[in-house]
């Protein structure tokens, strides 16, 4: 199979939704229709141990949440898909964004009992600004939620985007019987189970007028069904794949992912609209996939996957050519030839070794330091894919180490737990002090519960009160020099050598602005 064959098989995208919208639980079951497992794993309950594939960290199992972006490979239908499912906690919303940088289309879920809420509205923000074509499956409709036109009006009024249902819900709560795809014509229901598929169970009616549907659902559902079609195709456009692909308007289905109504709906249109590896910019041009040199950037890290082996796996997206392992490829910030002899291809935690990748495919590549977020690997073209920024904290807390016969330790834990993208360090550079930075509280007991575990250092966090951590450049190098020295014991850097003003209030930070006119301050780390 030659490289563009490649690239026409695969199917690159990622799963947002606000917590608790049933995320990880709809991950579960695409892999389970994918047959990429036998048994979906229970995301929240203590009583069972077969836990949800997509969380594999120690503290997720115990929480019931993703607090990191799992990566997913599996053939379906002779297709490579490549799932990636994300953290759905504002905590955690900078782990989604990179992730979002890495996939070419996204499935956002929704709730059918609480709508549309904040986190899918930011999250949506980010797919508009990339233009990324979304697929809405609103979700749980075995509870009693809110009228379907209802939810659809709210996602286009909240969202910004326009919707196409391609699917329709027969019922909802106690009454709900299954869904009927506008997409195919064809009428599914499904026997509710929760970890496993009966084929048997699979019923499948191609024409809506039949009479066969009321022996189904009964007299009543039918006609309810056929009149909300007729209504449907009567009130929204006809779907257009092109403008699905721009960003411009989202199908939406309708389902129960922990009762498996609607997920084979959801996964048969994916595949047959959802795009192909998309091209990508660096700073000189536009990379197409289908270049014959290899070409892709790390937008995660993630150290002690497998807490056996403390190794450090750096998660690339190939965007042209095609990867081979043992090769040498060129470092573009290093500027060097770096060689991989280790590349996986990942089930979660799972992984298995693999000799090439091609676009659209999310590999790992084990690393000792020399790679971070928003790095490009290619053979030999020095352009870099356009970075990732890091944004300024909202939280600020120093480090106090309470074991001081483990500060190697509590150093290499901190260093490693900055370079995933999991929190921000600054280090003063008067004196020693360390400040963690962090869009959420929830951040600071995962990174005190990984260094006591993955790296046997315990620390404990003093709140500062500080208002915004701010990166600040001059072209004049006088007027820079002497705010620093006015500034030394508010300044400090970043884990990349960065120097960054800690402004203590807005009050403050808007009087240091006016002050020193020739200092520009930024608040994302790239400017």
């Amino acid at each position: 199979m030659n490289l563009v064959e490649e690239i026409q098989r695969r199917k690159t995208f990622g799963i947002i939704s606000h917590p608790d919208a049933g995320k990880t639980t709809l991950t579960e079951k695409l892999l389970l229709f994918g047959g990429a497992i036998k048994t979906a794993g229970a995301v929240k309950s203590n009583k069972i141990t077969q836990h949800a594939a997509s969380d594999f960290m120690e503290i997720e199992k115990q929480r019931g949440i993703s607090v990191s972006t799992s990566v997913m490979g599996f053939d379906y239908k002779g297709l490579k898909i490549n799932l990636l499912d994300t953290p759905g906690h504002q905590d955690f919303a900078e782990d989604t964004y990179r992730t979002l940088t890495a996939v070419d289309s996204v499935v956002m879920l929704i709730d059918c009992v609480k709508g549309v809420e904040i986190q899918t509205e930011k999250l949506m923000e980010v797919c508009r600004m990339r233009s990324t074509p979304v697929i809405s499956f609103i979700n749980k409709l075995d509870r009693e939620g809110r009228d379907p036109y209802e939810l659809l009006d709210e996602i286009e009024e909240k969202l910004s985007i326009k919707v196409r249902p391609l699917s329709w819900p027969i019922g909802m709560g106690k009454s709900f019987k299954g869904v009927y795809s506008l997409f195919n014509n064809k009428l599914m229901l499904f026997t509710p189970s929760k970890t496993k598929i009966n084929i048997d169970d699979y019923i499948e009616i191609a024409d809506i007028n039949s009479t066969i549907l009321e022996k189904y659902i009964g007299e009543k559902a039918a006609q309810h069904l056929r009149d909300d079609v007729e209504l449907i195709n009567g009130i929204y456009p006809e779907f257009d794949i092109e403008e699905y692909r721009a960003g411009k308007v989202a199908p939406v289905f309708f389902g129960s992912a922990v009762n498996n109504f609607g997920v084979q709906e959801l996964l048969d249109c994916f595949i047959d609209i959802a795009p192909v590896p998309k091209p990508r910019h660096t700073e000189l041009r536009e990379i197409l996939p289908e270049e014959n040199k290899f070409t892709g950037f790390v937008f995660k890290i993630h150290a002690n996957m497998d807490p056996r082996h403390r190794n450090r796996i750096a998660f690339i997206r190939v965007c042209s050519g095609m990867f081979e392992r043992k090769k040498n490829y060129f470092h573009v910030r290093h500027e060097k030839n770096l060689r991989f002899s280790n590349a996986t291809a990942f089930m979660a935690q799972n992984k298995e070794t693999i000799d090439e990748a091609f676009p659209g495919d999310i590999i790992g590549l084990y690393d000792t330091g020399n790679l971070k977020i928003g790095d490009t690997l290619t053979e030999g073209e020095k352009g870099m894919f356009k970075g990732i920024p890091s944004f300024s904290p909202e939280i600020f807390k120093e480090v106090e180490n309470l074991d001081a016969m483990k500060s190697k330790q509590l150093d290499k834990g901190l260093r490693q737990l900055m370079d995933e993208g999991v929190a921000q360090l600054f280090t003063f550079e008067l004196g020693t002090r360390r400040v963690v930075g962090t869009v959420g509280q929830l951040q600071f007991d995962v990174i005190q519960h990984r260094l006591q575990h993955e790296y046997g250092a315990t620390c404990r966090f003093r709140a500062m009160n500080l208002f915004k951590a701010c990166w600040f450049a001059s072209k004049n190098k006088k007027k820079l020099d002497e705010f620093i020295k006015s500034k030394y014991r508010h300044i400090a850097r970043d884990k990349d050598g960065k120097l960054v003003f800690m402004a203590e209030t807005k009050q403050w930070l808007m009087m240091v602005q006016e002050n020193f006119p020739d200092i520009e301050f930024h608040f994302t780390s790239e400017f």
